[in-house]
């Protein structure tokens, strides 16, 4: 009898702590608030109460739902058993329960990570890779021949001055070394 009494207390805090730990990572937007959310994202006639096979592959690739186990080409074939463009929050739902039946996937895992995946639109923002080819052709230090001659030794342009053949009027002809050497006295 003291162990039931011991397991039975032992099961209530458990129960108590999985309940808090399923509120602390509970979204805090519904499931229907983003199907709505996402069914007007790229339309802006929609009335958020139908989804297109586009609208929920975005979802979908925001919340990270797409892996090697589920893919466009999944959605896509699962979709299209509606024979309808477009489908409501209720349909949505037997698409997502049909999926992840195919799939093996928990159905309340897919849920929890489009419920919490944010508003729709661009999430992360790169720096892109053209930075660093930009960097590149934009260092005068690796510039050769008449181009290197356009900046300074700071690596700041010239100006006007680097881009154009300045008539040099001394009188001598270019390539003399010794120039202003001449003694007149002679």
């Amino acid at each position: 009898m003291s162990e039931a009494g011991a397991n039975g207390s032992s099961e209530a805090p458990a129960a108590e702590l999985a309940q808090l730990a399923l509120e602390e990572t509970a979204p805090k937007v519904s499931f229907s608030d983003q199907f709505k959310a996402f069914s007007k994202f790229g339309d802006t006639k929609s009335d958020g109460k139908l989804i297109t096979l586009s609208q929920s592959d975005k979802w979908m690739k925001q919340a990270k739902v797409f892996d090697k186990q589920i893919t466009t080409t999944d959605t896509g074939i699962h979709f299209k058993k509606f024979k309808a463009m477009k489908i409501t929050l209720a349909d949505y739902n037997k698409f997502l329960e049909d999926l992840a039946k195919t799939k093996k996937v928990e159905l309340a895992q897919i849920k929890q990570k489009m419920a919490g995946c944010g508003a729709p639109g661009v999430q992360q923002v790169s720096a892109g890779k053209a930075a660093a080819a930009v960097d590149r052709l934009t260092d005068p230090s690796k510039y050769t021949g008449s181009h290197k001659e356009r900046f300074d030794a700071t690596g700041k342009g010239k100006g006007i001055a680097g881009r154009r053949n300045l008539v040099d009027d001394s009188g001598y002809v270019s390539g003399y070394q010794h120039k202003d050497t001449y003694d007149g006295a002679h």
